[in-house]
């Protein structure tokens, strides 16, 4: 428990504060809402640059690294999209927004990355030697790519539904 206490009381106050930006963020998902094609993008954008910097981050540019993290985004694309669109969003070609109902899965995707990249950011701090151990880099770069190709998903769906409109 004081191991805990000791990361916790650690841990920068920033953190602390991105994560309440986080948890806003993804309440404010849970509400339905009308929203511009604009900004459909943007939760998605957000997602892909805070994983793709927390791979930069723990790994450097390295090349595998980067690989896994674009294999993750691709698949979790391939085979995400129906999996994660919002049931029930429409499409007003009028006003070209899109009405889209409050769902928690954004909410449990942000929470999940940012659980992943503050325990990364522990494990390295604890054993620096975790970030040249190619089978830890690969993972934690396709799992971070997987949740951001989840957030690109939800947006591919959207972006389907007022082509189809």
């Amino acid at each position: 428990m004081s191991m805990l206490i000791h990361i916790l009381q650690g841990t920068p106050l920033w953190v602390w504060g991105l994560l309440a930006l986080l948890v806003i963020l993804g309440v404010s998902q849970s509400m339905p809402r009308r929203i511009s094609a604009r900004r459909i993008v943007i939760v998605p954008a957000i997602m892909l640059a805070l994983s793709l910097s927390g791979v930069v981050t723990a790994f450097g540019a390295q090349p595998m690294a980067l690989a896994a993290w674009a294999a993750g985004v691709g698949l979790a694309i391939a085979f995400g999209i129906d999996a994660v669109a919002p049931r029930g969003a429409r499409y007003a070609r009028e006003s070209a927004r899109f009405d889209v109902p409050g769902s928690w899965l954004p909410m449990g995707l942000i929470l999940g990355l940012f659980c992943i990249k503050y325990g990364v950011g522990v494990g390295l701090a604890m054993t620096p030697a975790l970030a040249a151990n190619a089978p830890f880099e690969i993972g934690i770069a396709f799992v971070y790519g997987a949740f951001s190709g989840l957030f690109a998903s939800r947006a591919i769906a959207l972006r389907r539904l007022a082509l189809r409109a």
